[in-house]
């Protein structure tokens, strides 16, 4: 009998100490998962930078040849002299002129309309986080821009103690402020990044730092969705593990700050282009 009572308890313990293979194996499935749709957002944010060079490109083209249109108006009528006394064909090829500098100079202004527009956008979604957590030290949350996208980067001990992906009281605190920010902003979606050090970790539940990186995205991900009703398809959940550091790793100092989570806000590229081909489209019917 004392027998038996010993292999209940040590069954018991056995069962209890960490996952089952069956829900390790979900968690890999889950992280490749992850794993592909951090793949996806990074080809966006590319693709959302390329996007914005060549439209840059191509406005500063634009004012180039509004320039030359100028300088050609003014040559002809400094060689022609009086605007009655231009020729007949010198006349209409000025008008064919100013008919195509005022179709170029109503897309520049559309194209323009349109980035002031993203930045105006953007502008109010950083105020807005910071005005929502204007009383976190800045120690602990850091808000900034980079090339139009947005980071919110909320430092390791905030949120988690050390090696665990358990979200503290705490956090939930600063991710509901987080949440009431974005959910108002229907024009960007967001990527959960998990950043770790360099120290190594391995236990019967977390791998390594690429598994611990990802769980922690994953477990703001929920919160974010289970209990302030965040759009789940607007999220991403990635895991960036100790590869891409904000400070060295040789000290304590250094290790704390790349001990992280970071939000990355992005713009829907589709609304915006979409924006600036309208404006285009209304422009040349204009311009007629």
């Amino acid at each position: 009998m004392k027998r038996i009572f010993l292999l209940a308890i040590m069954a018991t313990i056995t069962l209890s100490s960490c996952v089952s293979k069956k829900k390790y194996a979900e968690l890999e499935a889950q992280q490749q998962e992850t794993q592909d749709r951090l793949n996806s957002a990074t080809v966006k944010l590319n693709a959302c930078l390329e996007d914005k060079r060549v439209t840059t490109t191509k406005l500063e083209s634009l004012e180039d040849q509004v320039s030359t249109l100028k300088n050609t108006n003014s040559a002809l009528l400094n060689n022609q002299g009086d605007l009655a006394t231009l020729s007949k064909k010198g006349a209409e090829n000025l008008e064919r002129s100013l008919e195509s500098m005022k179709e170029k100079d109503l897309q520049i202004k559309t194209m323009r309309d349109a980035i002031n527009k993203k930045d105006s956008v953007t502008l109010a979604l950083v105020t807005s986080l910071k005005g929502a957590l204007g009383n976190i030290n800045d120690e602990d949350i850091q808000i900034n821009v980079e090339k139009g996208v947005v980071f919110v980067s909320i430092s390791d001990k905030l949120l988690f103690r050390s090696g665990s992906y358990q979200v503290s009281n705490r956090a939930k605190e600063v991710l509901g402020k987080v949440a009431k920010v974005v959910k108002d902003k229907k024009d960007f979606e967001f990527m959960v990044e998990g950043h770790t050090d360099t120290d190594p970790i391995s236990n019967s539940c977390i791998q390594d730092n690429w598994d611990l990186s990802v769980k922690r995205a994953t477990a703001i991900v929920r919160i974010l969705q289970d209990d302030f009703n965040v759009d789940p398809a607007r999220m991403t959940a990635a895991g960036r593990s100790q590869y891409i550091p904000v400070a060295s790793n040789d000290t304590a100092d250094g290790k704390a700050a790349n001990r992280r989570t970071r939000i990355v806000v992005l713009p829907k590229l589709d609304q915006f282009y979409s924006m600036i081909e309208d404006g285009m489209k209304k422009a040349t019917e204009n311009s007629k």
